[in-house]
């Protein structure tokens, strides 16, 4: 059996590899070696690993990767510690292919433990851009770190093999958490209004704010503005938690402080996909900085306000409305995304991020591709030189 190792950090990556990890454990001839860390082993992040094996997977490995604080020493420290528990792992178990999803810290720290195995890598979501966050930087470094790329769009691809990175080695696989949409059932609105512990008439506002970590010592005033803008809407307001990146605990702490003053308000810890992808289907706008809000809202036909900078350089169809920090620029648009115009503008549009049949095309290349040393050994894929251009000049300053 080929042995797949996948990489798991948080909630918000395990909700989107469902799919995938479902279809892997399902294939006779594949095993599935899962290993969680960062946030699923806190219990100050609800210890949702209990979560992985409550859906009937089994955990492999459990490394730890325990934030000494949110700023960052302590993340540096994290990553430190994820790669040193990483190398452990593989040094009494080497799968022979490790997957690895999105940005984060944790997929990076695992990928630097993996070189020296010489393990081949499985990349999903390579090729974007998130210009307000340090993800910029770890999600470029795991594609070259990589020998697989599983993109979500055309866009992505080509800029993968901008990269270096040879066409074979690159599949559009659409975006995976997409999958989940035509698999998870939906909760009905009384056990939304009972998971919540609020009515959910009118259509509620769904936020998800995460660090930008570029701009990470404004987190506060920028979650303290958001909320600003959030007292003027007279509908229910759900909260999901921000993530364990710089500052999360600044954002944190603006959000208990409203949900404390608000009572039509809420903080869920963690949602699940089910919970989540319900609130988005009845919800009448979703507020903050999440991918989610990029990716996955357009398939609700969900108005979108994208706050700041995280997101930049995100494709993004019409359901996105960009805004500042400022709460004035906030509330601006949520007025705009609550009109019935724009939920008209909306209807019956396809998702530009795939059809929901990622994980069947993630599969067969996991299974499939020869794992020899054409697979680990890496050659840079140089694109054309643009006609007329003159490297000995730019390199001489000319």
């Amino acid at each position: 059996m080929r042995a797949i190792g996948v990489v798991t950090g948080s909630r918000a990556d395990y909700g989107i590899y469902v799919p995938l990890l479902r279809a892997i454990a399902a294939d006779p001839s594949l095993e599935l070696l899962l290993y969680a860390t960062g946030a699923h082993l806190s219990p100050t992040f609800g210890e949702t690993v209990t979560l992985i094996e409550r859906d009937g997977f089994r955990v492999a490995e459990r490394v730890e990767a325990a934030l000494a604080s949110d700023r960052p020493a302590g993340i540096a420290k994290a990553m430190g510690l994820a790669t040193i528990g990483f190398a452990q792992v593989f040094s009494r178990r080497r799968p022979d292919l490790l997957v690895l999803l999105g940005d984060r810290f944790e997929m990076h720290a695992a990928a630097m433990a993996a070189v020296p195995f010489t393990i081949p890598l499985a990349h999903i979501h390579g090729g974007e851009l998130t210009l307000g966050a340090i993800d910029e930087a770890l999600r470029h470094s795991l594609t070259k770190l990589s020998h697989l790329h599983f993109t979500a769009t055309d866009a992505y691809a080509r800029r993968v093999v901008q990269m270096g990175e040879a066409p074979w080695r690159v599949a559009v696989s659409g975006a995976l958490g997409l999958d989940n949409v035509a698999t998870v059932p939906l909760l009905s609105r009384q056990a939304l209004e009972n998971l919540v512990g609020l009515p959910l008439d009118p259509a509620p506002v769904l936020v998800t704010m995460h660090p930008t970590t570029l701009e990470y010592e404004s987190a506060a005033r920028q979650a303290e503005q958001l909320c600003k803008a959030l007292a003027t809407v007279d509908r229910p307001i759900i909260f999901t938690a921000p993530n364990t990146d710089t500052a999360g605990y600044s954002i944190r702490r603006e959000i208990e402080a409203f949900v404390r003053r608000v009572p039509r308000s809420r903080l869920i810890e963690n949602l699940g996909t089910q919970a989540y992808f319900s609130l988005m289907a009845v919800a009448g706008a979703m507020v903050g900085n999440s991918s989610s809000g990029i990716i996955e809202a357009m398939t609700f036909h969900l108005p979108v306000i994208n706050v700041g900078t995280r997101q930049e350089g995100r494709l993004r169809d019409v359901n996105v409305i960009d805004v500042g920090y400022d709460a004035v620029d906030i509330e601006r648009g949520l007025e705009q995304a609550l009109t019935p115009a724009m939920r008209q503008r909306l209807a019956g549009r396809p998702n530009l991020y795939g059809d929901g049949r990622a994980a069947e095309r993630i599969l067969a290349k996991l299974r499939d591709v020869p794992l020899d040393s054409s697979l680990l050994r890496k050659v840079f894929h140089d694109q054309p030189s643009p006609e007329g251009a003159d490297w000995g000049a730019a390199r001489h300053g000319g």
